[in-house]
């Protein structure tokens, strides 16, 4: 991609009435645009991070058997009834033409219910995983922290079927460990930790994944024995560790980036959703689900990964690869940026190419810091002189010489 030609340019000023991190860099840095409250638009670079999670939460599921569908975000209000969920106050609620209501989805569980209910009718169709990345829309109260607390945000949501519990229990575990590759291949997996927490209406308990940053509206209480982590709100009701019996713990505070829920049968029951056993007997289906939030992953990585001068991006969710720089404008220094831009996506490699010819060398590597692509790659004349360029890691202030015949071997990616 040519910078010049890049839909949107950064800005040096932090936009008003943003106090997160996250919001204020991603901002600042053209990757997202604030339309209102919890609300905003990727942009071509955040669009790029987007598709990268995306990509790494669709690999990991599909790994544990689940198989992706695209669900309406309109639902109308019998589904609803069906479960007694039709007034609660995070739903956005609006009437059609000829007076018919309908929710803006805000979950799935009453949508993918009686999906599958057309299609699994015996035991030979369980167990099942179904899975969705779907936008969102949740009346919340306190839209703030930039992508960590939106009212349109994208969710993947995982549904699994089961005959029994032990069954349930058995991919509940197995879930557990994908989302746990999940976090770290997006860099958070050192500060992510299974937490035990309320289950809601579903159940007694439930897990969250919780990531450590001091921008976390959650505190959760990280046994020092086992690493298992208490949410708050519960605590009180464990003065030891439920898993090692540990005493000590350490206090943080932290973001939900997901959960996952063991549904049991209060969804199948109000569909009357069953399978014929293999005895013939009718059983209701056994369900879980399981979340997790792509936005507040970004927020989330952003909290974590940044300095005074920007973003550092891990390199497998980066916009790009690489942020190629020209600092002058010679002819010999643009044919050689250009060649090399030319041969690193012939290589396949993702390069965001700074060509532009009104910036200071000095307004573009401050971009450049903003923007944190992981590995930047300067040419000029006086590197040039030496058959090089320069290498330089974002997340590093060690400056490499690099011949540019030896460039490709040099390049970790």
């Amino acid at each position: 991609m040519l910078q010049s030609q890049l839909f949107v340019k950064t800005t040096k000023q932090a936009p008003k009435h943003e106090k997160s991190i996250n919001a204020q860099l991603l901002v600042r840095a053209g990757f997202i645009d604030k339309l209102a409250a919890g609300i905003y638009t990727y942009l071509p670079l955040g669009v790029q991070v987007f598709k990268k999670i995306e990509k790494i939460i669709q690999e990991e599921i599909e790994t544990i058997g689940g198989q992706k569908v695209l669900m309406p975000a309109l639902h109308p209000r019998e589904k609803w009834e069906i479960t007694g969920r039709w007034q609660v106050s995070e739903m956005f609620k609006l009437k059609g033409r000829f007076g018919k209501e309908y929710g803006l989805g805000w979950t799935h569980e009453e949508i993918i219910t009686p999906l599958a209910k057309k299609n699994i009718h015996s035991y030979k169709d369980l167990p099942c995983y179904i899975y969705q990345i779907q936008t969102k829309m949740r009346d919340e109260p306190r839209a703030k922290s930039g992508l960590l607390r939106g009212r349109e945000f994208t969710m993947k949501d995982l549904y699994s079927f089961h005959t029994e519990q032990k069954d349930l229990d058995n991919y509940y575990e197995k879930v557990k460990k994908a989302y746990f590759k999940i976090f770290k291949r997006c860099g958070l997996g050192a500060q992510t930790y299974l937490t035990l927490a309320l289950g809601g209406t579903f159940s007694k308990y439930s897990h969250e994944f919780q990531t450590i940053t001091p921008a976390g509206e959650d505190i959760i209480y990280i046994c020092q024995k086992c690493n298992l982590a208490i949410n708050k709100e519960i605590k009180s009701e464990f003065t030891i560790c439920p898993e090692c019996q540990g005493k000590k713990f350490k206090m943080v505070k932290a973001i939900e980036t997901g959960n996952i829920f063991k549904l049991g049968t209060k969804y199948s029951e109000p569909f009357n959703f069953k399978f014929r056993a293999q005895n013939g007997q009718e059983k209701l289906v056994v369900m879980g689900c399981y979340g997790i939030g792509l936005d507040r992953l970004i927020g989330a990585i952003v909290e974590i990964y940044h300095d005074k001068q920007g973003i550092i991006w891990p390199k497998e969710v980066a916009s790009h690869q690489i942020h190629l720089i020209q600092v002058e404008n010679s002819r010999q220094v643009k044919a050689s940026a250009e060649k090399l831009y030319k041969n690193l996506k012939k290589n396949n490699i993702q390069v965001l190419y700074d060509d532009r010819k009104d910036k200071t060398p000095g307004e573009k590597f401050a971009e450049a810091d903003l923007i944190g692509i992981p590995l930047r790659i300067v040419i000029s004349e006086r590197v040039l002189k030496k058959n090089s360029v320069e290498l330089k890691r974002r997340d590093e202030k060690k400056v490499k010489l690099i011949k540019i015949k030896n460039l490709l071997q040099s390049l970790n990616f």
